[in-house]
């Protein structure tokens, strides 16, 4: 794990947005040294910004991890929404949900790290944010599958609610693999793979 001494600041005068700087720098900080040895000042300093402007912009260093996670979540959201309306068949769909979440993390590892290890760490967190968080996104893989059922794809006796929950815990545990195997392999292409055993199932034809 590297030192926050490794990161360099950003420099101040070329920060045009200094929300989403500490946002990047908290991103970066508690993917290296984890959230709980992280100090709100180590996120300023590779921010660019003085230790007071944080508390400008989040009221603690745990709203700044919920504030990542939200972030993270409603850009992937947004950009498969806009793509799978260029889509009409829901088993595509379902395939790009999937790539797009693991082509996202295995983009910035550093956002992986903190997605798959650091913000389960925070009891509380997980109690009480990602729940509700991550409604939006399993209700897009809900709806898709609920599509599919009503055009006679996919088995209308299967409860959609808990098809999108092994569909994400499949591709959670693929990107939670990645970042703690020590092998060094694409994460991406895996999507294709989860969503060929997930429509076709394992057994033989």
């Amino acid at each position: 794990m590297r030192s926050i001494r490794s990161l360099p600041p950003a420099p101040r005068s070329t920060v045009p947005d200094k929300r989403e700087a500490i946002l990047r720098a908290a991103t970066n900080v508690f993917a290296r040294n984890g959230y709980f040895n992280s100090k709100v000042a180590d996120v300023a300093r590779v921010a660019g910004v003085a230790d007071g402007t944080v508390y400008l912009y989040f009221k603690s260093k745990e709203e700044i991890l919920r504030s990542i996670f939200e972030r993270g979540v409603s850009e992937v959201v947004a950009e498969a929404r806009a793509e799978l309306s260029t889509l009409t068949d829901p088993r595509e769909k379902l395939r790009r949900i999937a790539q797009l979440h693991l082509e996202r993390l295995s983009a910035d590892r550093d956002l992986a790290v903190v997605f798959q290890v650091e913000l389960r760490g925070s009891t509380k967190f997980m109690a009480e944010f990602s729940a509700a968080g991550l409604a939006e996104y399993l209700r897009l893989i809900r709806e898709t599958f609920a599509e599919g059922q009503r055009a006679g794809l996919f088995r209308v006796e299967l409860n959609a609610k808990v098809v999108a929950k092994i569909l994400f815990g499949a591709l959670d545990e693929m990107a939670t693999n990645w970042i703690l195997s020590p092998r060094n392999y694409k994460l991406a292409p895996l999507a294709d793979q989860v969503l060929d055993i997930f429509l076709n199932g394992v057994t033989a034809r």
